[in-house]
């Protein structure tokens, strides 16, 4: 009954959003030489909007990713349905072929699964449960649990694919032993990936700006704007002062509270549940997981800097900013799978025939992501087929002259909209960072302060949206539902966005990262600090 009411709903929601869009379908710009009516509009943000409010309604996040890429399809066709199917599934480009034929995506593919077979590899060889026991000894509280997985996400800062799924793997039996619910771990790690990626020059992340700021020192620029990256400042010492406090609100405080009477998940949706109880039949020891996540973050740097050509004479620095992740994640993880083998075989910790059987398990283990990823591409391509970055790209257009001083929290907001409409910090920052740099004076520290407000609107759009593909990777890497994890960190995200808007007033003011910095930390544990007097201090 309850699933029924849920697609009567989905249905109901669609029709009336169909209903509505289609009395509007002529408002676009009849001169554009795109084929849609809708094109730069406000109804080319339509799309994924319709997906993330149905995933939050429904609570089911594979039919709402694809009524929103059904929608944008239709909008982009101007309701030719016959096109939009041919949209949709063999399109040239945003289409479902378009996407699982594209090397990038295929290279994150084949990383998840290799990422998934290690794993399978790990807790079947038994080196999951040793490391376990040994953390049980060492890491005596919850609170010591929620500040590892901290340290280990803070410390694997290279990408934040990598570190998602890394640190999921590592952290979970340590805090499933002391009861953090799986919500509370996938903030941690999502917390953890792209906020500290974003603020590290040696990351994918840092190439990806580097190589879209043109006419400047694009890794100049982003090491000047760590300071005033508020939001990934914030949410790292956010998470800090969680610990410390020992509190939880909104959701998450269910959550943590269910968690504490032995429910890690509060709801009955357990996408994973099935991949948890990987049969031991080695007899692993800490080594035989510390060692192949150590080679396997190894090869994944060398990999990374071999596509950038650090062996062809490239430096370093240089090397990460010309880097190809996808590739170097591909080469990387492969490379460590192929050192899993020689550890385990020669050892006997797991016989050919249980170390062949894990490559189809951490296949299995891996499909809700890589189906979430592929619907989440797709409706992406399509907005991107309705141009919705031209659309947001004119509305900072028009906003640059009015107030100059509050330039930095308008971009601030545009890029958290963009990235939450289309679930891409990359593509958000990739389509404001060449509209921002070159209206203000290169040698301005507005413009820093600027540059530093897109990245951060950027990496908070894409940790609210429930179509990224980092806070999918997160949910994955927790093995917790996909929209648990959206709905408890969104209030943690919307209050670490509040204040970092806030303080991005008074930078463009004050204008000086050593007087700022110190007033956004303060801002942010005064409001803490309420929340903290509000909700109380958690059980344990």
């Amino acid at each position: 009954m309850a699933t029924k009411k849920t697609w009567l709903k989905t249905a109901a929601l669609f029709a009336v959003m169909l209903l509505f869009c289609s009395i509007t379908v002529y408002a676009g710009d009849g001169d554009t030489e795109n084929p849609s009516n809708m094109y730069a509009t406000f109804w080319s943000l339509v799309p994924p909007i319709i997906a993330i409010v149905l995933a939050l309604i429904t609570k089911e996040v594979f039919s709402s990713l694809f009524v929103g890429i059904v929608a944008g399809a239709l909008f982009y066709t101007n309701f030719d349905i016959k096109q939009a199917y041919l949209t949709i599934f063999t399109g040239s480009d945003g289409s479902f072929l378009a996407n699982l034929s594209d090397s990038w995506n295929v290279g994150i593919l084949i990383f998840l699964v290799v990422l998934g077979t290690m794993v399978c590899l790990m807790n079947k060889a038994g080196g999951s449960a040793a490391y376990g026991e040994w953390a049980g000894r060492v890491i005596r509280g919850r609170r010591s649990a929620t500040f590892a997985t901290f340290l280990l996400g803070v410390a694997i800062f290279v990408d934040d694919y990598f570190n998602c799924l890394t640190v999921g793997s590592v952290m979970r039996p340590v805090t499933d032993k002391h009861q953090v619910s799986r919500a509370k771990l996938a903030y941690l790690i999502d917390a953890t990936a792209a906020p500290v990626c974003i603020i590290a020059p040696i990351s994918s992340w840092a190439a990806a700006v580097t190589g879209v700021v043109e006419g400047t020192n694009g890794l100049t620029l982003f090491i000047r704007a760590i300071p005033y990256n508020f939001y990934a400042l914030l949410t790292i010492f956010m998470m800090l002062m969680l610990s410390v406090m020992n509190f939880d609100y909104g959701p998450m405080r269910t959550h943590e509270i269910n968690a504490i009477k032995g429910d890690l998940y509060t709801t009955d949706a357990r996408p994973f549940a099935s991949t948890e109880e990987y049969k031991v039949t080695g007899k692993g020891k800490i080594k035989d997981l510390l060692l192949p996540v150590i080679v396997l973050i190894i090869c994944c740097i060398i990999g990374m800097i071999y596509t950038g050509g650090f062996f062809e004479g490239e430096t370093f620095v240089n090397s990460f900013a010309n880097c190809d992740a996808s590739v170097g994640l591909v080469l990387g993880s492969v490379a460590a799978l192929i050192f899993t083998f020689f550890l385990y075989i020669p050892r006997r910790v797991l016989t050919f025939q249980e170390f062949m059987e894990c490559l189809p398990e951490g296949f299995r283990a891996m499909v809700p992501a890589i189906l979430i990823l592929t619907f989440a591409w797709t409706l992406s391509g399509i907005t991107g087929l309705l141009g919705a970055d031209v659309y947001v790209a004119g509305l900072l257009d028009q906003s640059k002259g009015a107030l100059e001083l509050f330039l930095p929290a308008v971009v601030f907001l545009i890029a958290v909209f963009l990235a939450f409409a289309t679930g891409t910090s990359w593509g958000t920052f990739g389509i404001l960072l060449p509209i921002v740099v070159p209206i203000l004076d290169p040698t301005s520290e507005l413009l820093t302060i600027t540059v530093a407000a897109t990245l951060a609107g950027a990496v908070c759009g894409d940790h609210c949206s429930p179509i990224s593909d980092t806070t999918i990777m997160a949910s994955t890497g927790a093995q917790c539902d996909h929209i648990n994890h959206v709905s408890t960190q969104l209030p943690y995200a919307m209050t670490v966005a509040i204040v970092s808007f806030v303080n991005y007033i008074l930078a463009a003011v004050i204008q000086n990262w050593l007087i700022n910095l110190p007033i956004a930390l303060a801002s942010m544990f005064f409001v803490l600090w309420l929340l903290r007097r509000v909700y109380g201090k958690d059980a344990a």
